[in-house]
């Protein structure tokens, strides 16, 4: 399976210096929404809750819409990405609160995609966080609110 190095660039290589009390802004990977799905992603960086297990929602840099991330080492969300190689229409997915993620694994972490939506939805999951499904669960109601569902192929 392919590697998937921008968790290990975007969300743990960079976990950023402290500034202040605060952590400093997370640097991602320069991202641009597959075409077609940049007002989901839009309304989707909008609805974003504050906090996902515990982790406090920090600014990326570059600052973008389609792009957010949360705590140290950072959990970061990408929206309007491609269908992961590893898809099947057999594939095992976690449902989990209304979502159907796609489990990937990454160097230090797991990347799940919601594959079950017309813009897809991929967030990177550093090792820290386990058990994944907190954070895929405090995700879940922006992405049922702001990305619609679509029919598996």
């Amino acid at each position: 399976m392919p590697r998937r190095p921008h968790l290990t660039l975007g969300a743990i290589l960079l976990a950023t210096a402290l500034a202040g009390c605060g952590f400093g802004a997370v640097d991602v990977d320069p991202h641009e929404p597959e075409p077609g799905s940049a007002d989901v992603c839009a309304a989707l960086h909008d609805a974003l809750p504050d906090t996902v297990d515990d982790a406090v929602r920090r600014d990326v840099e570059p600052s973008s819409e389609y792009v957010a991330a949360w705590g140290q080492p950072a959990i970061v969300l990408r929206c309007g990405v491609p269908i992961p190689a590893s898809y099947r229409p057999d594939a095992q997915l976690f449902a989990i609160d209304g979502v159907g993620w796609l489990p990937d694994e990454g160097d230090g972490g797991l990347f799940f995609t919601a594959v079950d939506r017309e813009v897809l939805v991929e967030v990177a999951v550093p090792d820290d966080y386990a058990p994944e499904a907190n954070v895929l669960a405090d995700l879940a109601t922006a992405i049922l609110d702001t990305v619609p569902e679509r029919e598996l192929r």
